[in-house]
């Protein structure tokens, strides 16, 4: 008999087992150890056989067809239940009987055999939490929604004495006061809102729970453990299935506060796995396709992993607004060694150019990979686009957003600053406030119960290292709505965000005492085109208006002037400045191309009824995205006279010769323009960022795509450049398209069509995205995107 237990309930005719009071069904209140842990219970047979005399003994074995002993699930012989148990399924033969005269039989001990969390990607629980597309077999559930498990017994549940509870536990150090070790009891209605289970089905000695989650629970990694305690009984069993559960946020639950209503934005800011990033300037907007893969095979363990770098205890995971400002610190690596090194020197030994990723994976993984170390290198797209990913899939609605115009604030003043000395040429050294040609960050939805009504749904989050909040570089949750209204005493750094799309740039110059004046003020100067990928296409869908009012409105004006009274500088707009001169840039269609004399157009106006003369003085220079400049390529000094209410076009051209050999990142330039209207001393200024556009990477399939089978792309590429391009690399990725890799070009000489064929195996039916990007010093933002229709093998 080793290895077998057996149960044999041969009882008295008469003899009756007492029941357990039912107030006790399904609870387990009594049974602690002094750590807190349930104690597990050896497996014991226990039989007990009823005391025989010595005549009956003799008879039974002379005639064992008179006397013959037979088991009874109820406790009482089969004469005097045949009728009763004719019904019943038939019991194998007996096995031999020990010899236990003696003892007294005792209740079969109650373990689990085996548990079935039904983490299938097909299955119930993972279809409908909507997590089939994770690339895992473990169970991933969203809170405040229930889910089942299966669980096979010892033997049957008696729900009136039997006593069942499932243990979670989460964090280094889990306890029931932090919400980190979670005992969850039986019950017989579930009541929603917290924790609880209930059978749902028994089948014999199986059962099924269904267990609910409440809305607000912490997410992450959580170990589960069952415990079990037979009746009469002072052990307990604990089951130890060593499977983990994952729990996300769930925007498909009215109590969670990321709750989102529109089942479209839904399957856009949560499910969607790809998206646009924009870059360039407010004239010429570029896209990239990025590739967030939220659900590639290791990025949740990867994005947890993020979580559990940070210095937050795991009971601070269950509020959005704590972990999207956690997520924001993380994603840089100046105070915390996160997950990205940025770096806008142009140099990038050691590491990949920021513009060379394409997508999120590989970071993320690499850093899961090296134990957190800090990947190299990124800039702003590439924290954005991090951020979204990591959000996404812990369940918060994110999308990736870009400001055009986007100023700087480096003093709290909520102005951007541009200083002049007495002889109008500008002062370097002061000018530390800045305006990006463009800037991404990310908006993230989610409930504000620690704001004002009203300040819930978009809130700005920004990972790139830019200044510190309460000592750390982290930027967020800012509401979308507080920025809007000015309201920008609100937390988290909103005065930071509000500089950035609706602050003035004020000009100043110096006075012979040292002190300065105010000289002119550009109230649109920043903040144009905030822009994402709609919803549902892959169009841009321009979102400025939920950030500011129209320009120039009664709202927006009130709105800026609010803002600036929580400044530096309170006082600023106590000077107004009249004006009857404007001038402005225009940019001719798509703008110059990469290659090619610069060609731009300036427009003055003069809106009074008498002759006006000024000198502008012109100042171009190679920019980084961010407003840093780096070098001056030309200067000029241009005379104009205008006759009264004239309106004049100066063509203005920058040779290719001037800028060649200096364009760094994004191919971005910076024209400056200022003067002083003779007549009326009014201060003329104006500055315009312009990029440089490039060709795109053309992608062509060729084919049909099968799961499994090798496909191939043509990718096409033409050097617009007067020059050889040297040590060209073209970066391949798509998710679902495996055996990607880097294609060395090598060089490229001037003007010249490179065509490469790339092949790949798709893992994934369905529409994927390859999407190629060019790797190349003297040529950056080259990329190009397709759709690649992946069929089911034949």
């Amino acid at each position: 008999m080793a290895g077998k237990a057996y149960q044999l309930n041969v009882r008295m005719p008469g003899s009756n087992m007492a029941a357990r009071d039912g107030s006790t069904v399904g609870r387990f209140h009594s049974v602690t150890a002094s750590n807190g842990h349930a104690v597990p219970e050896k497996e014991t047979v226990a039989v007990e056989v009823q005391r025989e005399g010595g005549c009956r003994r003799w008879l039974r074995k002379a005639c064992p067809c008179c006397c013959r002993r037979q088991s009874s699930l109820c406790g009482v012989n089969n004469e005097e239940n045949a009728t009763r148990d004719k019904d019943k399924p038939a019991i194998g033969p007996e096995p031999p009987q020990p010899h236990t005269e003696d003892k007294e039989l005792k209740v079969l001990p109650l373990t689990v055999r085996s548990l079935d969390l039904l983490s299938s990607k097909t299955g119930h629980n993972r279809k409908e939490h909507n997590t089939d597309q994770y690339h895992s077999n473990e169970l991933i559930i969203r809170r405040g929604q229930t889910f089942q498990m299966e669980l096979d017994l010892s033997r049957s549940f008696n729900i009136n004495t039997d006593k069942l509870h499932v243990e979670l536990k989460t964090g280094p150090l889990p306890l029931v006061s932090k919400g980190t070790h979670v005992v969850i009891p039986l019950v017989e209605e579930l009541q929603d809102l917290c924790w609880e289970a209930k059978i749902v089905e028994q089948n014999s000695n199986r059962i099924k729970l269904s267990v609910n989650s409440p809305p607000n629970g912490i997410v992450g990694q959580y170990k589960l453990t069952i415990t079990t305690q037979s009746p009469e009984s002072e052990s307990v069993s604990t089951y130890d299935p060593d499977k983990k559960i994952y729990m996300l946020f769930n925007p498909w639950c009215e109590e969670d506060s990321v709750y989102m209503e529109d089942e479209a934005e839904k399957k856009e800011y949560v499910l969607n796995d790809t998206g646009r990033i924009y870059y360039g300037t407010e004239r010429q907007i570029g896209a990239r396709t990025w590739n967030f893969g939220q659900f590639d095979e290791g990025i949740l363990e990867a994005c947890l992993y993020v979580l559990e770098k940070s210095e937050v205890p795991p009971s601070g995971r269950g509020d959005p607004v704590n972990v999207v400002r956690v997520i924001s610190a993380m994603v840089n690596s100046p105070d915390d060694r996160g997950v990205l090194q940025g770096n806008w020197s142009g140099n990038y030994v050691g590491g990949t150019p920021p513009t060379a990723w394409s997508g999120s994976v590989e970071i993320l993984k690499r850093y899961h990979r090296e134990r957190g170390l800090p990947v190299k290198y990124g800039q702003c797209w590439v924290f954005s686009g991090i951020t979204t990913t990591v959000l996404r899939c812990l369940g918060i609605p994110a999308r990736s957003v870009t400001n055009f115009q986007s100023a700087h604030d480096t003093d709290v003043s909520l102005t951007t600053d541009v200083y002049f000395d007495e002889n109008m040429e500008p002062i370097n050294s002061l000018n530390s406030d800045s305006v990006w040609n463009f800037h991404v960050w990310n908006d993230c939805w989610m409930a504000r119960p620690d704001l004002p009504p009203g300040m819930g749904g978009w809130q700005v989050v920004d990972s790139t290292p830019q200044e510190t909040s309460q000592g750390t570089f982290r930027c967020g949750p800012a509401s979308i709505s507080a920025i809007r209204a000015g309201h920008v005493y609100l937390s988290y750094d909103a005065p930071f965000v509000f500089a950035e799309v609706n602050s003035d740039k004020i000009y100043w110059q110096r006075n012979l005492d040292g002190t300065f004046s105010q000289i002119h003020s550009e109230k649109n100067a920043v903040g144009h085109c905030i822009s994402t990928k709609a919803v549902g296409s892959e169009q841009r869908v321009d979102i400025t208006h939920l950030y500011k009012h129209p320009e120039g409105s009664e709202e927006e004006r009130i709105a800026v002037e609010t803002a600036c009274r929580y400044g530096s500088k309170p006082d600023v707009y106590s000077s107004p400045v009249a004006e009857d001169v404007s001038v402005e840039v225009k940019v001719d269609g798509d703008g110059p191309c990469m290659g090619e004399d610069a060609k731009l157009k300036i427009e003055l106006k003069n809106k009074s009824n008498q002759a006006r003369s000024t000198t502008l003085h012109s100042q171009v220079a190679v920019m980084y995205y961010t407003g840093v400049l780096k070098d001056t390529v030309k200067t000029d000094k241009i005379p104009v006279e205008l006759m009264p209410n004239e309106e004049k076009v100066i063509d203005w051209v920058l040779p290719y010769h001037s800028y060649e050999d200096q364009l760094v990142d994004q191919a971005a330039l910076m024209l400056t323009l200022s003067g002083r209207v003779s007549e009326t001393k009014q201060v003329l200024a104006c500055q315009t960022s312009f990029r440089l556009r490039t060709p795109d990477i053309s992608i062509e399939p060729l084919g049909e795509a099968f799961v499994g089978k090798e496909a191939s792309a043509k990718l096409t590429f033409t050097n617009p450049l007067p020059c050889t391009l040297r040590n060209v690399v073209v970066r391949v990725e798509g998710l679902g398209l495996r055996n990607l890799h880097p294609i060395n070009v090598g060089d490229v000489v001037r003007h010249a069509t490179v065509t490469v064929t790339e092949h790949f195996i798709p893992s994934l039916a369905g529409t994927r995205k390859l999407v190629a990007s060019l790797d190349c010093k003297q040529i950056t933002q080259v990329h190009g995107v397709v759709d690649i229709i992946v069929q089911e093998s034949q």
